[in-house]
């Protein structure tokens, strides 16, 4: 059994290589189908409120998150491509309970780090610092090494749950960090945007003009968030609907992008946009319902197209000249009602899942990562610039009580004899 890095107290004293239990890490080998059979999940329990009971017939259990058979695949050179980059990606997948962390080891091989949370949506996360949304929680994750530090001689990051705060089913969406380091989150359910509250399960701090209330209705389905110069700046929404549900039947053309500042649509006409983005002077989104990644003409109020991806669009991070998007596949075999369709048949080709890496100079993917088997679908990519190789402590093992790391303001009696 490895040694596990226990009470560790900042100093002076030269880094050193930590070794780590990783218990119920699961490292695969790419193109390769993997049983993932865990001991436990990793997601939370689900939790059980007497206010829920109804008299209603029980549904069905939920699926084993932890035997889903899942298959990863990426494209030839993609560990030293990452490893250039100096950069690794997080990836959710909300249908099979999924957060990939996605790095190079230092031979070159690709590493994915797994870890199990039930609906795990929105991910946000730098060299420090991981949010992550999920099913009624949304999680904080700190990284506890030095520079200089390893674990197991090769992650160069390991992410701790540092807090889970229990938000209520929100049907939380994207996330982003302020400036001041709070997080900001979509919630979908009540149509607005929120942060976290010590007392209640969310403060409300924005919504779009055309909602008339906060009711949990998912009236028009807020969905994407894009931060400028650290502070909430646009939102995605399917349509202007305000009546409960009223997204669905708009899919087609309803979509809008509006200013949280000024509350101004600045563009409208789009198909299921998702994943808002303000990167190098534009304002780019993913007009999902079309397969396409474009920016905002904010003169006409329309979207550019830029270049076309093969799949349902959701999860956009951008880092230099590059963009991370992710890609889903129908979950009723059609898109139906969607350009998507005509544009996929047109093409001759069949949807993905998984993360394809597009040069945003000439629209041209140059690396991607593909997901068969029981993972369907993507929602949320971002990029941890810095980051290597990244690892995260799981939650239903001995390590995650066992790994203890402080600080101390206490003045060391012994050193100062």
């Amino acid at each position: 059994r490895l040694l596990l890095l226990l009470l560790r107290v900042r100093s002076n004293e030269p880094p050193k290589d930590l070794q780590y239990n990783s218990f119920q890490h699961q490292r695969t080998n790419i193109t390769k189908k993997t049983n993932i059979e865990q001991t436990a999940t990793e997601s939370a329990a689900v939790a059980e409120s007497p206010i829920a009971q109804t008299k209603q017939a029980a549904p069905a259990p939920p699926t084993d998150l932890t035997k889903l058979n899942v298959e990863k695949g990426c494209s030839r050179g993609f560990g030293p491509w990452l490893a250039k980059q100096n950069v690794s990606v997080a990836i959710t997948s909300y249908q099979s309970g999924r957060l990939y962390l996605v790095g190079a080891e230092p031979q070159g091989k690709v590493s994915f780090y797994e870890r199990i949370f039930e609906r795990a949506m929105g991910v946000v996360g730098n060299h420090q610092r991981i949010f992550l949304g999920g099913l009624y929680q949304l999680w904080r994750f700190e990284n506890v090494l030095r520079k200089g530090e390893l674990a197991n001689k090769m992650y160069d990051r390991c992410y701790v749950p540092r807090n889970a705060q229990t938000i209520g089913d929100l049907d939380i969406h994207e996330l982003g960090i302020r400036k001041n380091g709070k997080v900001v989150f979509v919630n979908t359910k009540y149509s607005c945007l929120a942060e976290l509250d010590p007392v209640h399960s969310f403060r409300a701090i924005w919504k779009p003009p055309f909602i008339s209330k906060l009711a949990p209705e998912d009236r028009c389905h807020l969905n994407g968030l894009a931060m400028k110069d650290g502070e909430p700046k646009y939102a995605s929404a399917v349509c202007k609907s305000d009546s409960v549900d009223g997204w669905r039947d708009r899919r087609k053309d309803g979509g809008v992008i509006i200013d949280v500042e000024t509350d101004e649509i600045v563009c409208e006409g789009l198909s299921m946009p998702h994943s808002p983005r303000w990167h190098n002077g534009k304002l780019w989104v993913l007009n999902a319902g079309t397969g396409y990644l474009g920016w905002v003409d904010f003169e006409t109020k329309k979207f550019v197209p830029f270049t076309f991806c093969p799949g349902f669009l959701r999860g956009l991070a951008m880092h230099g000249d590059i963009a991370a998007i992710g890609l889903s596949k129908p979950r009723n075999k059609r898109f139906e009602g969607l350009e998507l369709d005509d544009e996929l048949a047109k093409r001759d080709a069949d949807p993905w899942c998984g993360v394809q890496f597009v040069s945003l100079t000439t629209g041209d993917v140059i690396q991607w990562i593909r997901f068969e088997g029981d993972l369907n679908e993507v929602f949320d990519v971002s990029f941890l610039p810095g980051v290597r190789n990244p690892m995260l402590v799981g939650l239903r093992t001995s390590d995650v009580r066992e790994l203890i790391t402080f600080e101390s303001a206490i003045k060391d009696v012994e050193a100062s004899k």
